[in-house]
Order: structure tokens, then sequence, then C-alpha cells
């Protein structure tokens, strides 16, 4: 094995900040691919793995966060690397082939012509407009005359206005009467009704790809005075680039690795489980997770705000009852107490002890719920189900025989096996990234997260190039496998909390929409 790589190879491998060894492992992955997750049950409100809060909670939550955060440090983390280019995918497919023919546009490209019908309600509609009028081109014209790939090229191609190639965090996406937001904008407005700190800044981290950090910060310096001044707020924004030595190694069909033009060794990002590493560089006390694209305009973030802060107060109230715990357990408390810590552990944080914890002498039973309980914890929002793709909540048992709360995605389920589609087809609910983290231990140092990854959870995809078929491998997901061994609770949220944008035609959706 160790032959594989030429003195060429270990250079860019350690150039990279990667090892050989861990080169080879990644070949070995591919070689004998991962382990499905065990599902042992679908979690439900029914049977205790959702907690659904009644109004009277909603109210105490609430107001809980607004007391419990106060002197700590709030951060919004937001991964924002990601190309608006799917987001156009009927677009492209239209303007490849559409050269001014009649189309049947019910039935070959229903998607255009939606999108066609109803240009001028987009938020960048103008831009769009004025972009073609700097051509000396003129919008009505080039509609009237059926010219719509034109259009949408100048919507699309870099030369123009480069939504296509733009990150979908630069998009306008909702319009307040003559002006427009972002979805970076609308973070900074929902960041400022639920993670503003006691000197008024609010932190926020964008995850971002090399090439679009100078459009990030150009954005920023646009806005920023803006917000503050409108928001009565202090902006604190960092940004955040995937790591190299976290990328993967791409290998053809037979494992072998794949080169390029230049004999070099071909390497792939290892997908949003790793940014675990960016996460672990945040030093906050309490971090709230959203994908980029899950925004609603004004008038629709009230619940989004609300469940913020119920989630963050359940969070911290259990943090703070959890560190009290771990401190008592440093004290060698008696056997009474060790089993009124272990029904905290077993009930209110979903922690599973094994079946022989009560047969256990007191010290290795208090050696157990330290090891347990001192972790990081994650509070994760939980929608009814509605069709939509991504992962779900379960009970699950790894490898190790240990159980727990999980978010699994499809593709780690054996679909074969009827018992395990049997579970994946009772869930009632799925995960629209919604998070609320705690990443610091009782004496407020911050837990090395990459010490809690399940290193087995990763996943392997093929694609053809050309003639080539192409296996690419990412690591567990961030809210997957890459945070499988913290202490993991989920809550119901309301539908409304979740309106992401992966088509263009999701902003006409009346929830994005002026109100």
């Amino acid at each position: 094995m160790s032959s594989m790589f030429s003195e060429k190879d270990l250079q860019q491998i350690a150039s990279m900040g990667l090892t050989p060894e861990k080169t080879l492992l990644q070949i070995e992955n591919f070689r004998k691919g991962f382990p499905k997750t065990k599902l042992l049950d679908a979690a439900t409100v029914d049977n205790g793995g959702i907690i659904r809060m009644s109004d009277s909670e909603i109210m105490r939550y609430s107001s809980a966060y607004k007391s419990l955060a106060k002197g700590k440090k709030i951060l919004k983390f937001v991964p924002a690397s990601g190309a608006a280019t799917r987001m156009f995918k009927d677009l492209y497919a239209f303007s490849s082939t559409y050269f001014g023919v009649a189309y049947n546009f019910e039935k070959e490209f229903p998607t255009v012509k939606e999108f066609l019908q109803h240009i001028r309600t987009f938020a960048f509609f103008e831009d769009l407009k004025d972009c073609m009028e700097r051509s000396s081109l003129d919008f009505g014209d080039y509609m009237d005359r059926g010219d719509f790939t034109t259009v949408i090229n100048y919507l699309l191609k870099e030369q123009y206005l480069g939504y296509g190639s733009l990150p979908k965090a630069l998009l306008k996406f909702h319009r307040y009467g003559e002006i427009s937001r972002t979805p970076l904008e609308e973070h900074i407005v929902e960041g400022a009704s639920y993670a503003r700190c006691d000197d008024g800044k609010v932190h926020l981290h964008f995850t971002v790809s090399p090439e679009h950090r100078p459009l990030f910060r150009k954005k920023i310096a646009e806005v920023k005075k803006y917000y503050e001044s409108n928001l009565n707020i202090k902006l604190d924004i960092t940004f955040s680039e995937q790591k190299h030595y976290t990328d993967i190694i791409a290998v053809d069909e037979y494992n072998n690795p794949i080169r390029d033009d230049n004999g070099q060794l071909v390497f792939r990002p290892g997908g949003h489980g790793a940014l675990i590493e960016n996460l672990n560089e945040c030093n906050a006390d309490l971090i709230f997770i959203k994908n980029i694209d899950n925004v609603v305009p004004d008038w629709m973030k009230h619940t989004t705000i609300i469940y913020k802060q119920v989630l963050a107060g359940l969070l911290m109230e259990l943090q703070s009852q959890t560190f009290k715990y771990l401190r008592i357990l440093n004290q060698k408390p008696d056997k009474k107490k060790i089993q009124e810590i272990a029904r905290f552990a077993k009930n209110k944080l979903k922690i599973s002890l094994p079946d022989g914890f009560t047969k256990l002498s007191a010290n290795e039973q208090i050696k157990l719920l330290r090891q347990k309980m001192n972790r990081p914890m994650r509070i994760c929002g939980m929608v009814k189900n509605q069709g939509e793709p991504g992962g779900g909540p379960f009970f699950t048992e790894n490898s190790r025989g240990i159980k727990s709360l999980q978010v699994v995605e499809t593709a780690q389920i054996n679909r074969k096996d009827p018992e395990q589609e049997r579970i994946l087809t009772s869930s009632t609910h799925f995960n629209p990234v919604d998070l609320v983290c705690a990443t610091k231990d009782y004496n407020g140092r911050r837990f090395d997260l990459r010490k809690y990854v399940d290193p087995e959870t990763g996943f392997i995809s093929k694609k053809t190039k050309g003639a080539v078929t192409l296996k690419s491998q990412e690591l567990p997901g961030l809210w997957n496998g890459a945070m499988a061994e913290w202490i993991t609770l989920f809550v119901e949220v309301p539908l409304a909390t979740f309106n992401p944008v992966k088509t263009v035609n999701d902003l006409l959706r009346k929830e994005h929409l002026e109100g």
C-alpha cells in the first residue's frame, strides 16, 4: 500500500495537512464501505423521543433563555459555502436546449414556465432588468419575442448578473418595498432578535468558499453600518473555510486514486461534516446553527424567533442542572444522590445507561455518569414530516452497543432490511437543521469536538465524469455522525420555522413574498 504514492504524491498530501496513513485509511473506507446505522425505533412524540412543548412551556423556556443568557457569549453559525448553481438547475437545462422553437412548456419545462410567468415578482428582477439595459437590451422586448434564453443567460452567466455562480447567501431573496435583502442580511436581522449579547454585539460566523470570501466581505462592508444603526446592534461577523486536511481522495470504481491531467492526485471536499473543525474553533457559550437558505421575510420571523429562544432556554436549563450534578459527582455522593443523578441523565438528557448499571459499584456508577454527562450538548428542532428530503430523528444502536438519539440520513439506512424500512417509514418528523449547541464543560473549557465524532458514519457516492466512474466520500455529516457522541434531545418545532430555498421557484411561495 505504501508504494501507492510517489515522492511527489507525498509532498502533495503533506501540503494539504494530510498524512499518507490518513489518505490510505480513506482508500480503505472506499474498499470496505461504511456500516449502515442500526435503527431501533423512530423517535416520536408518542414514545418520548421528541419533546412537544405546551403553551405554558413555550412561555417558560423563552423567558428562561432571556434570563440564563445574561452575561453569555452567543454565536450564530451558518454553513454558507455552497454556490447557488443547483437553485437554477431547470433554467440551465432549458437554456441549453431552447432555441426559440415553440416548446410545450407545460409538458417539458413547467418550472421554467412558472419562473418566466412570475419573473417580475422576484426580488432580483430590477437588477436583471438593469443589467440587460446596460447592454442596450430591453427586457420587455426579449420577453415579447420569446427570447427567453437571453434573459436567463443574463441572470445566470458570470459576465452578467452571475446568479448561477454566486453563493446562495448573496442572492436577493426578499423584497421590502424599494429595497431587497439577501439571506446573509436576513440572518443578521434574525440574529439581532435572539442572539444579541448583553453588550449589544451580534456574533455571526459564516463558513464560505475561498473564492467567495471577497464577495462576502464586500457585502458586509456595504450593509454593516445600515443594520447596526437600524437594529441598534454592533456586528461581529467572522468567516472560515473548510480545512484542506478534511478533503478526501477521489478513486475510480476499482478504488484506485484518480489523477488530474497534470498527474496530481484528486481530492474532494469532505462534505459538511468537515465543518466540525470550523465549529471547534468557535468560542461561545451558546451556538445557534441554521442553514443559509432557511430564512423568511420579517412578517414570518416571529415563530422562528420564539422557538429559537425556547430551544436555547431548554438547553441552558438542562446544562445548568447537568453542571450542578457533575460537580456533585466529583464529591463522591451517596447512593441515593447517584440514583437521582442517574434518573436525570436517563429521563431529562435521554442518556441510555447500560442494563447492568445498578449492579455496578458506586465508584463505577460515578465514573460512568461523569463520562456520559460531561460532553457537548445539543437541542435539535424537528418538524412534522411533509415529504421533504433530509435526515430524521431515530433511536439507534452503534457497533459498540451504545443506544442513543441520532439524526440519520436515508443513505445511512439498510433499506433492504424489512424491519429497518418499517422503522424508517414510521418516522413522523424530519431534521430541518435547527440546532442550539453548548460546547463548553462545567469549568468553562471548550470541548474538543473532534473527540465526539463517530467515524463509522460516512457516505460514499458515485458519479460519472466522461468515461470514468468517480467515487467520492463524505465525512460524517455535521448534525449526523460529527455530533454522534453529543448529548442530544429533539424538540418539535412548527413547520413555519422551516422555509428553505432549494430552487429559485421556492421564492414564489407565499412564505417568501411580502406580507
